[in-house]
């Protein structure tokens, strides 16, 4: 029996309402060449155990971290990830599709949203975190809308290489702002300084700067801030690799106005794209401004500690014109994850897994820069992941290498205004064999 949760009598009565005589007068604007007008064309159903062997076929004809040795990255990165993370993310009081955004959220939730502020801000060096958005790209859209609310400026220094998916996000969120965005690139990805500090003016919003950038090279984020607050008003936002905090310079070091990040390294499974973590972090003197949510710590009237929403100025508890975000969701069970993972390794171990990616992206690298015909897009300083130049079209690498069991990297030509090469990243989970059996491969197009 076909299952329609409305009566004949709540479809007329709704109908009426609406103020038409049926349901094929009230889709009449729909062209009635779209319409669907036959029963669909499904398959013969199946019983549990035969969907379920269905869809393992399926999912075996994946190709993925799991069925090869991953060097691949671009904002997403094949870290080891403790089991007790899932273990616990997997308990039924986290595990849930509700959006942790109004005043009855539990006080475990909230509990959990503060110690994850409070760790991203040790991280991160600065004042205040949401928690949180939906992924890297968003947030630091996010970030440029804050900025302009805060200065009533619309354009954006972009310092080096942006991510080009994280560029088509800031896009596509910022057009009803008519926000633009300039580029400062240097023919080695990273940032033309003087050309940008010869265009700042009292025009400039923000400072965007990707640390490490696209191509996994470090900016001078010292001087960079310099350029940005040497103007009056003008932000210095960053978009981070959480990860590399364990070695590099704190953003609070350097006087970041914003911090924005992808948190998928934290504990978060790949999975083909997503559902990731948008991190979002600023000074105290934005924080009446910062979208999402925010948990607080306070008292009640028995002197009992206990965790509220707070500041809360999204459109759903003010008025629309007057709200910092439209926002109205975010990654509440991802948050946890990081949580969870950031706890577990604690400050030691988020800064061993810096160090093993460094060391063994750096070992990689120079036995690739000895090949004939590979070089290194350039001789800066680079955290765990690299460009390399390549004698052949990187496709042709990747193809190869996936026949032999490797994910090699990305191919940079798919992405416009990028340099052609080979993105390769390196986590603490590649072993010395796996980096070597990637050089023997590329070694047959030397």
């Amino acid at each position: 029996m076909v299952y329609v949760p409305n009566t004949d009598n709540d479809r007329k009565k709704m109908l009426d309402r609406i103020g038409v005589d049926s349901f094929d007068e009230l889709i009449e604007k729909i062209p009635a060449g779209i319409r669907l007008t036959e029963d669909l064309n499904l398959p013969p159903k199946l019983s549990e155990y035969e969907i379920v062997k269905l869809l393992e076929d399926y999912a075996a004809m994946n190709v993925s971290a799991k069925t090869h040795t991953c060097f691949m990255g671009g904002g997403s990165y094949d870290h080891f990830i403790p089991s007790i993370v899932n273990s616990i993310t997997a308990r039924p009081e986290y595990k849930t599709a509700y959006t942790p955004y109004q005043a009855e959220v539990s006080q475990g939730t909230l509990q959990t949203m503060y110690e994850y502020q409070s760790m991203i801000c040790d991280l991160t060096g600065m004042d205040v975190t949401n928690a949180s958005m939906y992924d890297g790209a968003s947030s630091l859209a996010e970030a440029c809308l804050l900025s302009s609310f805060q200065n009533k400026r619309t354009e954006f220094a972009i310092a080096g290489t942006l991510n080009p998916h994280y560029r088509e996000v800031l896009e596509t969120v910022c057009a009803g702002r008519k926000l633009t965005f300039t580029e400062y690139v240097l023919e080695d990805g990273t940032c033309d300084i003087e050309a940008l500090r010869a265009a700042m003016d009292d025009t400039i919003s923000a400072v965007v700067v990707q640390q490490p950038n696209f191509y996994g090279t470090l900016e001078d984020v010292n001087e960079l801030e310099k350029i940005a607050h040497g103007t009056k008003k003008t932000m210095f936002i960053t978009s981070v690799d959480p990860i590399s905090l364990g070695l590099l310079k704190a953003p609070g070091e350097y006087n970041a106005d914003i911090v924005t990040a992808e948190g998928q390294s934290l504990g978060i499974p790949m999975n083909f794209g997503g559902p990731y973590l948008g991190i979002f972090s600023t000074t105290q003197k934005l924080v009446r401004k910062i979208p999402g949510r925010l948990s607080g710590v306070t008292q009640d009237t028995d002197g009992n500690r206990g965790f509220v929403l707070t500041l809360q100025t999204r459109e759903q508890q003010i008025k629309r014109e007057k709200a910092t975000s439209n926002i109205c969701s975010n990654q509440g069970l991802m948050m946890v994850t990081a949580t969870v993972y950031l706890a577990t390794m604690g400050k030691q171990g988020i800064k061993e897994v810096a160090e093993q990616s460094f060391n063994r992206a750096h070992y990689l690298s120079a036995r690739i820069n000895e090949l004939p015909g590979f070089s290194l897009m350039n001789d800066k300083p680079f955290f765990r992941e690299f460009l390399v130049n390549t004698p052949v079209p990187p496709a042709e690498i990747i193809e190869a290498a996936q026949e032999a069991g490797i994910l090699a990297g990305i191919d940079t030509t798919k992405f416009e205004n990028c340099k052609s090469g080979l993105l390769i990243a390196v986590t603490e989970k590649r072993t010395k064999d796996e980096m070597d059996k990637l050089v023997n491969v590329l070694k047959k197009f030397a």
